[in-house]
């Protein structure tokens, strides 16, 4: 469907147009909201709050470093490895002043994968905490990396805390192994030997490309998805113009400035980085940033200290979340949204939150090649738990069969984008483009989904996670979901095994919340809520389940030890 399909579907306040062309890139959307918003706070983290003006002047001194004390020019890529610390925007928004590409890394990458990031991307500079600096040791011969850069966790604190913060991570909890990196430069040297200096102004256009950012190869090897300055402000625009909705009383949900966004899903993948890292200065909002939102205690602790208008988790986080005793105790009378994007939302931990607190969780739909923010569900109780939404402004939508033919309304296919968000294409792989990006523009997901007449669209399953039980397919999301719902469940996992009957059964994994779940209790389970077919026919309890850095249940890891 086109992409005014959606533009009487949306809620009243939503535009129906984006006008990315409002900026020249990323530098200029930055050094506005800087401007519009110098002395409204941007970031918190650790007790520490850096006003919008504060993060241009230690961006800025970034910059100037940069460009003055090493030889990193225009386009040369600077890898950025580092969790939800100050020391991350500033160094993103540091980078692309000084007309670099940004690649975003996952700290908790292993050796290997660190290896095959830099060398794809070709990386000249890398940004790294302290934590993981053997695996920097250990990878950097095998990489073009020059220029390193030194952050440790209590660079960002003022006076003697800072000191004692960084001494108390590397003496106390031993979490920096021995490392030798002499070359290394310290971060916050660096800007201190820049302070109050500016950058030599860099031209980019919205077609260069501003971040490099790599897929998760949950189904293969990661690939850099080349995403522009123009698909980064297009996102930026988009996710704002859902922001403009009105609710019941006429009055816009979110407000143009002022909120306190709580942002726990790390800055680092594709979501967070455009919602909470980049869409968020357009808005002048505050962003909050938990460092670590697996330490549950402290994060429920974080929680308390703030007046937020708005969260963005996934579906494991907002169960460990409410499953604390002190979860109660949090003071939910501002929040206003609950975003859930990343994975799939079990329909019993939405229906929970919103009794809790009195908000509904609105899923989201996205892709690291489409900047990401693809669908988004709309706010004041118009949400529909099952469906990420509706597209979000000037994106054009379509389910196609295996031939390529369009689908109708409610018909089941693969999901195809085209929008201004949409990437340039993969970093040195034009075989790999060519077989997403068809030649009149549309991504194609590998994302089964089904569009309803009001335009909400459901995610169904990914195609390479599709099980076929005697030409019957069955959706591996479909079952988590159901078995989820299981009191004594605390996770669940569906994958396709080979059987001589019917080609492929389903092989159940479950991680229980109550030590006195069987496998019996399952198979009963199962048969009273599903059709033969789909009833899973091996079952496995387990401790825990493969997952990625933001909570996804990596199937092909299960699959891979079948």
């Amino acid at each position: 469907m086109d992409a005014s399909f959606w533009d009487d579907k949306r809620p009243a306040g939503i535009p129906a147009t984006i006008d990315p062309a409002q900026y020249t890139s990323v530098i200029d959307v930055f050094q506005q909201a800087c401007q519009k918003h110098s002395d409204r706070p941007a970031f918190s983290n650790m007790g520490v709050t850096l006003s919008y003006a504060d993060l241009d002047r230690y961006s800025a001194a970034f910059a100037a470093y940069l460009q003055q004390h090493t030889s990193l020019q225009p386009g040369d890529r600077i890898a950025v490895q580092m969790p939800n610390v100050l020391q991350f925007p500033i160094a993103v928004f540091g980078a692309i002043r000084a007309g670099l590409i940004v690649v975003n890394t996952n700290p908790l990458y292993t050796a290997r994968e660190m290896r095959h990031q830099f060398k794809d991307s070709g990386a000249r500079a890398l940004i790294f905490m302290n934590v993981f600096g053997h695996l920097v040791q250990e990878v950097l011969p095998d990489t073009d990396i020059e220029f390193l850069f030194e952050a440790k966790i209590g660079d960002m604190l003022p006076g003697l805390k800072g000191v004692i913060t960084n001494a108390v991570v590397k003496h106390v909890k031993k979490m920096v192994p021995a490392y030798q990196l002499p070359q290394a430069i310290s971060f916050k040297k660096a800007l201190q030997r820049s302070q109050g200096q500016r950058p030599t102004a860099v031209s980019k256009t919205l077609d260069d490309v501003a971040v490099l950012q790599y897929t998760g190869g949950t189904t293969g090897v990661a690939k850099g998805a080349m995403l522009t300055h123009g698909n980064l402000v297009a996102n930026m625009l988009q996710v704002y113009a859902n922001m403009q909705q009105l609710a019941k009383d006429g009055n816009k949900i979110t407000k143009d400035s002022g909120e306190v966004i709580i942002a726990p899903l790390p800055l680092y993948h594709i979501f967070a980085f455009t919602v909470n890292c980049m869409c968020m200065m357009i808005a002048g909002h505050h962003n909050v940033l938990i460092t670590n939102p697996r330490d549950i205690p402290g994060f429920v602790a974080e929680l308390k200290k703030w007046p937020f208008s708005s969260v963005v988790g996934l579906n494991t986080l907002f169960v460990a979340l409410m499953d604390h005793p002190e979860f109660a105790n949090i003071d939910f009378s501002h929040l206003k949204s609950t975003g859930s994007g990343g994975t799939a939302l079990v329909k019993a931990t939405a229906e929970r939150w919103e009794k809790k607190t009195g908000c509904k969780i609105g899923e989201g739909y996205g892709l690291t090649e489409c900047s990401p923010v693809v669908t988004a569900s709309p706010g004041d109780g118009l949400s529909r738990i099952g469906t990420v939404g509706l597209a979000v402004v000037g994106t054009a939508l379509k389910v196609i069969d295996e031939q390529g033919a369009e689908l109708g309304i409610g018909e089941r296919g693969e999901l195809c984008v085209k929008g201004p968000q949409v990437m340039k294409g993969y970093w040195n792989r034009p075989e790999a483009t060519d077989e997403v990006l068809d030649a009149d523009g549309w991504f194609h997901t590998g994302d089964v989904a089904i569009i309803d007449a009001d335009g909400f669209v459901s995610i169904v399953d990914r195609i390479k996670d599709l099980i076929i039980v005697s030409g019957f397919n069955v959706y591996p999301n479909e079952i988590e979901d159901v078995v989820a719902a299981h009191p004594k469940v605390a996770n669940a996992a569906a994958i396709g095994v080979p059987d001589e009957k019917s080609g492929e059964a389903v092989k159940l994994f479950v991680v229980a919340n109550s030590p006195d779940l069987t496998i019996d209790e399952l198979k009963a389970y199962c048969r009273a809520n599903f059709t033969g077919y789909k009833v899973p026919k091996y079952y496995e309890m387990r401790e825990s389940l493969p997952m990625s850095a933001v909570g996804k249940i990596l199937r092909r890891e299960l699959r891979d030890k079948e």
